[in-house]
């Protein structure tokens, strides 16, 4: 069956935040200002994945808490939760049952190569959950229960995304004749289509990566991402930072003792140095190029004031609007309960058209 490109779907983009705590500069840049941007393009579905959350042991009061954070976090950045939707993976039961067929549908081996649970897991995979080792197929059901053709990501989860697309190619074509039958392949556009061609029913999701900071290094080793779990706070700036909170943690950001180089190139091997000048090019929306024309042969002493100060002026407002929000935890809870029964119009009806093509459902 001849395959065509993606113009057939309906364009809309996917993506969520687990509610782990700490949300920081990391998630901003990587993730929640990217979402932000993407709203004047495409119909947006924003969630925050507490089912993702739970592969490891949260605390439940802590779970909801941080839920409630990273929707303030959301609609305190930009993000418009009329014109898009906002919503808490669990309010919809259609994540967790697409995910058992895509349990069916993904292999082992699949699953075993995905590096991030060889990471998260350790040395003790034996006593990891089953959660943890199939969590890439809850992703792949995140995202294609709205047959999403567009997620922005991290490089890190961009093998889960490859996942997500081995997965919607294995379903559409085991299930090939019996969609065709439905008549629920999207037509092929463009020379496709006078063959006739479908798609599947399934989109090949395509990821969103670009921008000058889109993965965030820690404050404290520059070659080890910026993290929630990272025991030290330094290492980090959270988004309810207030202004001497940043200021302190990056005056105390490791550094190295040269000075800044006046072209990209040099910032080869300094990892900490290419972090800071990614930091204030993303931040201030400039190139790291254009950064270093300014800061090119200054040590970090004047670069680092310069870089609070873009921080400060950034993230401030932010910080400031989160907790606005947050002190109405009410209010965002009716956010996530009417983003989730516009969530629900969608993905009822899908999973009813999953159901069909896989035999659960009769037609």
């Amino acid at each position: 069956m001849p395959v065509a490109g993606q113009s057939g779907f309906e364009p809309r983009v996917f993506s969520g935040v687990q509610p782990t705590g700490n949300l920081h500069l990391g998630n901003y840049l990587g993730a929640i200002r990217r979402f932000v941007e993407l709203q004047d393009t495409h119909p947006c579905v924003f969630c925050v994945v507490d089912m993702h959350a739970i592969t490891v042991w949260q605390e439940p009061a802590e779970l909801m808490r941080s839920t409630r954070e990273v929707t303030a976090a959301f609609i305190a950045s930009g993000i418009d939760p009329e014109r898009h939707i906002v919503f808490n993976q669990s309010r919809v039961a259609e994540h967790a049952e697409l995910a058992w067929v895509f349990n069916c549908t993904a292999r082992m081996g699949w699953l075993s190569r995905m590096t991030q649970f060889k990471d998260k897991a350790g040395k003790d995979r034996e006593n990891a959950s089953a959660g943890l080792f199939v969590y890439p197929a809850l992703m792949a059901a995140d995202i294609l229960l709205y047959r999403a053709t567009h997620v922005p990501v991290g490089e890190d989860q961009k093998q889960h995304l490859e996942l997500t697309r081995d997965i919607a190619a294995k379903f559409n074509n085991d299930f090939s004749a019996r969609i065709a039958e439905l008549g629920l392949g999207v037509a092929a556009t463009g020379e496709d289509a006078a063959e006739g061609a479908t798609q599947g029913y399934f989109p090949m999701t395509e990821p969103l990566i670009d921008g000058p900071a889109t993965r965030v290094m820690s404050l404290k080793d520059g070659t080890k991402k910026m993290s929630k779990s990272d025991p030290s706070d330094l290492s980090r700036i959270n988004l309810t930072d207030d202004a001497d909170a940043i200021a302190r943690k990056i005056r105390k950001a490791k550094t190295d003792p040269d000075a800044l180089p006046s072209e990209v190139a040099g910032l080869a091997g300094r990892a900490e140095a290419d972090n800071l000048v990614g930091i204030f090019a993303a931040l201030a929306g400039r190139t790291k190029a254009d950064v270093l024309k300014d800061f090119g042969g200054q040590q970090f002493s004047a670069f680092k004031p310069a870089l609070a100060e873009v921080a400060v002026a950034k993230l401030g407002p932010i910080t400031a609007e989160m907790r606005r929000i947050l002190a109405d935890p009410g209010a965002i809870d009716q956010v996530l309960s009417k983003g989730a029964a516009r969530a629900r119009e969608i993905a009822a009806k899908n999973m009813a058209e999953v159901k069909k093509i896989v035999g659960l459902l009769a037609d």
